[in-house]
This record gives C-alpha cells, sequence and structure tokens, in this order.
C-alpha cells in the first residue's frame, strides 16, 4: 500500500520486514557533500540506450532515522529498468532539524547530475511519504533545478496531519516545534510551483490518509490526482 513505510505505522513485524528484505545492489553509490549520509545510490538502465531521463528519489520514513534509502532499492531498480537514470538520495534525518534535510535535498540536486555525467541535466524528483513531502518543498524553494514532481502518498498538510498524529507525534519531531511555526515547510501553504506536480495515492491508505493529496489539489489547483 502507498504510504506504508516501515516506522510509520506500528512497530509489529510487518513493519520491519521491508528494513529486513534482500534489495536490489546499486550500479554504484556516490557521496554528493561531506557528511556520511550525503550519499546517494545510483541505478543505471541496463542496456547500453542512453537513458530516456533522469529521476531523483527520496525515500520516506516520516524523516526519522531508522529508515534510510535501502528499502527504496527496488523501487529505483524497476525505474532504472524502465530506461531511467535513478538516484536515491540519503539525507540527514535529525529529529528538530528539517533545515539540514532541506539543505540535503538541494545539495543533492545542485551537484550529482553532473557527477553521473548527466551535465546540466535537470531531474524528475520523485519521493515517498515523508520523501514526497520534501520533494514537494524542494519544488517550492528551487524550481529551476526540478523538472517535475512525483509524489508518492505524500504529507502535503503538516497541521492536518499534527492534529491527526500521524506516525505518533511525527510532525513536532521532526520540526522540533508545533506545525504553526514552519509555514514556509508545509506545502499546502506554500506557493504552487510552476512545474508538473502528480501524487498517487491510495485510497485506502492507513498511513498518511488520502485526505492529504485532496488537500494539495486544493492548494496547488494544477496538481494531478492519481488513485490506487
Amino acid at each position: 500500500m502507498l504510504g506504508s513505510s516501515p516506522h510509520e505505522g506500528s512497530d509489529g513485524p510487518e513493519d520491519r520486514s521491508i528494513l529486513e528484505a534482500e534489495h536490489p545492489t546499486p550500479t554504484e553509490s556516490l557521496s554528493y557533500g561531506p557528511e556520511p549520509e550525503q550519499v546517494a545510490d545510483i541505478f543505471r538502465p541496463t542496456d547500453s540506450r542512453a537513458p530516456i531521463g533522469l529521476v531523483m528519489f527520496i525515500h520516506g520514513g516520516y524523516w526519522r532515522p531508522p529508515v534510510d534509502r535501502q528499502h527504496a532499492r527496488s523501487l529505483a531498480r524497476a525505474l532504472a529498468d524502465e530506461g531511467y537514470l535513478t538516484c536515491s538520495i540519503e539525507y540527514r534525518r535529525v529529529p528538530g532539524e528539517p533545515d539540514l534535510m532541506i539543505a540535503d535535498i538541494r545539495r543533492a540536486l545542485e551537484t550529482l547530475p553532473a557527477t553521473i555525467g548527466l551535465g546540466e541535466a535537470t531531474p524528475t524528483l520523485m519521493g515517498h511519504s515523508a520523501g514526497g513531502h520534501l520533494a514537494l518543498i524542494a519544488a517550492t524553494r528551487h524550481p529551476g533545478l526540478v523538472a517535475g514532481v512525483v509524489a508518492l502518498a505524500p504529507v502535503t498538510d503538516l497541521r492536518a496531519a499534527e492534529a491527526l498524529n500521524l506516525g505518533s507525534g511525527a510532525v513536532a519531531a521532526f520540526l522540533g516545534g508545533p506545525a504553526t511555526a514552519r509555514p514556509d515547510l508545509d506545502p499546502v501553504r506554500c506557493p504552487a510551483p510552476a512545474m508538473s506536480v502528480t501524487v498517487i495515492h491510495g485510497a485506502r491508505d492507513s498511513i498518511v490518509p488520502i485526505a492529504q493529496a485532496h488537500s494539495l489539489a486544493e492548494a496547488w489547483p494544477g496538481t494531478a490526482q492519481v488513485v490506487v
């Protein structure tokens, strides 16, 4: 189910299974900065054709440290098999320090295209859950670095997520305070970026309710919604 990231629901065995499963090996892993978590897994298409596009993916996990990019490797490999050169970004997930995460995404956008040999290619930015939130914020802040956004079950309304206690206090832990203190990090309260934005969400998602997708569509009228 879209939105069902490990550690975003209960602590039961099914939630941890994705962390313990085997995942595809990336073509390579590259640093985009000096910090240990400023690294990305690179998945290149397996055939000899040039990539049909560049996708940069931001994993979810309600912005918390336990969940890293490894659980996104199967998706990244699938995108590469469709012909997209895919970078799965890791980032510093420090509770109460949201600006570190925002800065890491920007740095990855600024440096990785040239590092992987695509020069000034502008990527499609894709993210799941909390990663979808970060992708949307990156689009509002750095439109010149992003060609478009595909957000999978994203957290789009931090105030509503806080009121529903999504992720057992995930919003307050992420921000280090109430959602009202950081409207600049709340997608529905930010101006819509002038680019293609698509939200894909599970109709029965119990981790990130589909109301979050509807809220973004209301705030950003040009948003395309795909309900599965």
